[in-house]
């Protein structure tokens, strides 16, 4: 069976897996998938990953991040842009995240990156998600 949007359930996966206090999450893996946790390992919402070759398409795996008391250091996500409605926007028009709390991942010509390098390289693309 095929999966309709492989980003929603990535995200899916990091949220669930940080209710649930696991130290780890397998993701089936993708270049995409694997650029957007570099974004995330950069700003300091997960502690590393590791991609791992496989016979079929790899895997992902996320280590999580928490805080004191075993909270989760990401509080949430959302995804913007969905395959039945794409959204994009230029370089200037992008939108902080809660008042530059959090951060929206873009797909632009030059790769995935966080909003405010595409701003500061006035840079505009497709919004894959917010993270706070």
């Amino acid at each position: 069976m095929s999966m309709s949007d492989p980003i929603a359930d990535m995200l899916t996966r990091i949220r669930n897996a940080g209710k649930a206090k696991f130290g780890r999450v397998d993701i089936p893996g993708s270049k995409l998938k694997t650029q957007i946790a570099e974004v995330l390992k950069d700003k300091g919402y997960i502690k590393n990953y590791k991609f791992i070759e496989d016979d079929k398409q790899g895997i992902l795996r996320v280590y999580l991040k928490y805080g004191e008391n075993r909270q989760h250091v990401i509080f949430g996500l959302e995804r913007v842009s969905k395959p039945s409605r794409r959204s994009y926007v230029r370089g200037k028009e992008i939108k902080p995240v809660l008042n530059g709390m959090g951060i929206a991942i873009l797909s632009t010509s030059k790769g995935i990156m966080a909003d405010k390098e595409a701003r500061k390289e006035n840079l505009g693309g497709e919004v894959l998600c917010n993270i706070w």
